[in-house]
């Protein structure tokens, strides 16, 4: 690629608002009234929730943080968070590159993502699966090809 790709430094710029957001409700709690609606992309590698969670939201989900969440934790990558889901309490892993959207509706605050293409396994012939940019914004993989 020639020059710069502005698109991906402001959104990991976004990304990093929403780092920010988390780390300081880990060290703080949540100030006032604000909460947050974070939505992510269950398929995106990396992404740690239980089976029937994946099965009920197979691409996209919705968690809230407001009142009843524990060990926030951030690194790097993501973050982990326990919520409540049906009255059980489940220990998720949400890498910030999964993120579809981020809202603090007190703040009538909100972002939305692009998460970036991710890699594939093809489980027929066990080779990574890389996406292809054309350069039309199109992302093409080789999986779909004729060989």
């Amino acid at each position: 690629m020639d020059g710069f790709n502005y698109e991906e430094m402001v959104q990991e710029g976004l990304r990093g608002v929403v780092r920010e957001a988390l780390e300081m409700t880990a060290l703080e709690g949540l100030p006032g009234a604000h909460h947050f609606y974070i939505a992510f992309n269950t398929e995106y590698p990396g992404v740690q929730i239980p089976d029937y969670l994946k099965e009920r939201h197979p691409e996209e989900m919705t968690i809230v943080i407001q009142h009843q969440y524990w060990g926030l934790e951030i690194d790097d990558i993501g973050f982990y968070i326990t919520l409540s889901f049906s009255d059980s309490q489940e220990r998720i892993y949400v890498p910030f590159h999964s993120l579809v959207s981020f809202m603090d509706p007190y703040a009538k605050f909100g972002l939305q993502f692009t998460p970036p293409p991710f890699f594939e396994l093809d489980e027929e012939s066990s080779e990574v699966v890389t996406p292809h940019d054309n350069g039309d914004n199109v992302i093409t993989l080789d999986k779909f090809r004729k060989k």
